[in-house]
């Protein structure tokens, strides 16, 4: 997958607030996706990530932007996980335990079927507009792919360090 491509479609069980939910792609259809993949379940650096994504949730929704987790862990996985230490996330997390979307997106480490970190933008029309896909040690700053986010949407030339409502080029 590239930027500029259609993302992948998908159709998978999910996450929901304590609920399992089948998730399509398709459901978000004229919205903006921030499809964020994590390792594993019951990790470390993992949950300060998910945590950051649920705090800034309503900062996404105002961008019309809807946030989705993902890992290639089972629903009851995600299911024991949240309840007991991240009850704050409200969003869908995608239980990818067939591994084709994390393939798709290029994030799946196929010896162990874990996947990287990987952060994906995409647009009301399903193209990928931006993606980060690095290892597992580190993780990322949400508050970058709010402002990443915020910038595709601005449309114009935006500069290092341009946050919303600043000038363009």
């Amino acid at each position: 997958m590239k930027v500029g491509e259609k993302a992948p479609s998908f159709s998978l069980e999910a996450y929901v607030a304590g609920e399992s939910k089948k998730v399509s792609s398709s459901d978000f259809s004229g919205k903006w996706l921030v499809l964020f993949f994590y390792p594993r379940d019951f990790t470390f650096v993992c949950p300060t990530e998910l945590s950051a994504l649920a705090a800034l949730q309503p900062q996404f929704e105002n961008e019309g932007a809807q946030v989705i987790a993902a890992s290639t862990d089972s629903y009851y996985s995600h299911k024991a996980w949240f309840e007991r230490d991240l009850p704050t996330v409200k969003y869908p997390v995608l239980a990818d335990t067939g591994h084709h979307l994390a393939r798709e997106c290029g994030v799946l480490i196929e010896g162990d079927g874990t996947a990287l970190r990987g952060t994906f933008l995409i647009d009301p029309d399903g193209v990928l507009q931006y993606m980060v896909v690095s290892t597992i040690n580190v993780g990322r700053s949400v508050h970058e792919t709010l402002r990443v986010l915020q910038a595709l949407k601005n449309g114009g030339l935006c500069p290092v360090e341009w946050k919303k409502g600043e000038k363009t080029l």
